[in-house]
C-alpha cells in the first residue's frame, strides 16, 4: 500500500533544518498537508485545532518532548489510535522500548534516507485504519 495523498501529515521538530528536509521527502512522494510544530506544546494546540492523520515526532524538544506528546496522545481518548512515527537520533535499545511502551506507533532513527522513511510511512498507512480509509476515499 502507498501513501495516501489526502494524508495531512504534522511534522514536530525543534529544527528548522530537519522540518524542511522532512517536507521535501513529504513533498516528494505527493504529499501536500504538511503542518508544522516546534514543540509539544505547540503539537499538542495543533492536534487538537486541525485535522492531522500522522505525527512525524522528534524526540528531543523543549517545553514539551516528543515522549511526553507522546503519551499525551495515547492517554487521551480523541487522539489515542493516532498514528505516531518517533524520527529522532535517540537510537539506543533503551529509548526504542521506552517509545514502543509508550505506544509509538514506528521509530526512524536520524539520519535516514527517503527510502526508509517511506517505507515507515506505508507500512504505518498499511495498519492503521484511519489511514486506510484515506486511500479509499
Amino acid at each position: 500500500m502507498s501513501v495516501p495523498k489526502k494524508i495531512a501529515i504534522l511534522v514536530v521538530d525543534d529544527q528548522q533544518p530537519m522540518r524542511k528536509t522532512i517536507a521535501y521527502i513529504l513533498r516528494q512522494l505527493g504529499i501536500k498537508d504538511i503542518q508544522f510544530a516546534e514543540d509539544g506544546d505547540a503539537a499538542w494546540k495543533h492536534i487538537n485545532e486541525t485535522r492531522v492523520d500522522l505525527v512525524l515526532l522528534d524526540w528531543n524538544m523543549p517545553r514539551l518532548s516528543g515522549l511526553s506528546l507522546l503519551e499525551r496522545i495515547r492517554k487521551s481518548e480523541t487522539f489515542a489510535k493516532l498514528p505516531v512515527i518517533m524520527v529522532t537520533a535517540e537510537a539506543n535499545t533503551d529509548h526504542v522500548l521506552t517509545a514502543m511502551q509508550a505506544g509509538v506507533t514506528d521509530y526512524v532513527v536520524k539520519p535516514f534516507s527517503p527510502n526508509t522513511l517511506l517505507k515507515k510511512l506505508e507500512d504505518v498507512c498499511a495498519h492503521s485504519p484511519s489511514l486506510i480509509k484515506l486511500s479509499v476515499g
